[in-house]
């Protein structure tokens, strides 16, 4: 080896070595910062739920990793916005966040002619928190035992079959739709004024389809009062496996969960952020927060804030597509 090539690999190693300190300098100071002040969890929902419980669960591991005080402020009202603009306007320092169900994310912007909220410009992405996925149900007594029989039945009597769902521009609602959209059928849908009445229907055979959140129906479809005909997700969950996806059964593209998500206002530093979202995966995987979020239907669904932030633009569009193709409007 001869000198000059002796001396340009010191230096490399140099350089790695700076890099690196750098860089754990710069973790250092996000934590420095994260660890100054008491934090504020902003729930744009009332207690109970998966909203609150993902707050409660971050709230929790952010007092115990930083020393810091941590509350959860339930600042419900007007579907979410009061909540989210307590948020908007906080200062950008990692101490005031946002547990906020998608709809809020990615339908809202399109389905609320007057929503007061710009995602991007408004808000940070942090991380994907968790998710739950849906199911697509029947009454037993419309004797669809599969989608692949939905599918048959509706081609047959276009317009016959109805689903229904907990109002006007739901993400359930919005479900049917894609389902209508890729499964190439006509159904009717039939608006209820929340999911309870909803079901109560489908359980009743009133209407013979509903696209649900599966913890909420999955005791009835253990005892035999629904049918579950697929899963509306990419792969079937942990919570029931013996259930099948939509696209194992040939219809594909109809990929909606209930997720949850965790975002700061905008200005927040990017090495903040970064610091939140690690945290967040860190306690989101500990074997007692995966039992609390099973208990309630969900799987952690952690992701770095570029993958959240894409994954948030691109389903945007995806229910944009459809609210504009099908003309809806909220109630």
């Amino acid at each position: 080896m001869n000198r000059r090539t002796s001396m340009f690999r010191l230096l490399g190693t140099t350089l790695l070595a700076l890099g690196a300190l750098a860089s754990a300098h710069a973790q250092t100071e996000a934590q420095k910062q994260l660890g100054s002040d008491r934090f504020t969890i902003v729930s744009p929902f009332p207690p109970g739920g998966p909203v609150d419980t993902l707050a409660r669960i971050l709230s929790d591991g952010l007092a115990k990793r930083y020393g810091q005080v941590a509350v959860v402020d339930n600042a419900a009202g007007a579907a979410g916005n009061i909540g989210m603009d307590k948020v908007k306007r906080a200062k950008g320092d990692g101490h005031t966040l946002l547990v906020v169900p998608a709809g809020n994310l990615t339908i809202n912007p399109t389905l609320m002619p007057n929503f007061p909220f710009n995602i991007e410009k408004d808000f940070v992405a942090v991380t994907m928190l968790a998710k739950a996925p849906n199911v697509l149900v029947a009454a037993p007594t419309a004797g669809i035992k599969t989608a692949k029989d939905l599918v048959a039945q509706a081609k047959a009597k276009p317009g016959t079959l109805s689903y229904a769902s907990p109002g006007v521009g739901s993400g359930l609602h919005l479900a049917g739709e894609l389902f209508k959209q890729q499964a190439g059928v006509d159904l009717l849908h039939v608006p209820y004024k929340g999911t309870a009445p909803a079901l109560n229907d489908v359980l009743g055979g009133v209407v013979p389809l509903m696209f649900s959140n599966l913890p909420g129906t999955l005791q009835f479809i253990k005892g035999g009062k629904l049918v579950a005909l697929g899963i509306t997700d990419t792969k079937r969950t942990p919570v029931a496996p013996e259930i099948p996806t939509l696209a194992e059964q040939g219809i594909q593209g109809v990929n909606v969960t209930s997720w949850y998500g965790l975002l700061a206002p905008a200005g927040t530093p990017s090495a903040v952020v970064e610091q939140l979202a690690k945290d967040a995966a860190d306690m989101l995987a500990s074997p007692d927060v995966r039992e609390k979020l099973q208990a309630q239907g969900m799987t952690a669904a952690t992701m770095k804030p570029a993958e959240f932030a894409t994954a948030m633009r691109d389903e945007t569009k995806v229910w944009a597509q459809i609210i504009k193709a099908r003309n809806i409007v909220a109630e």
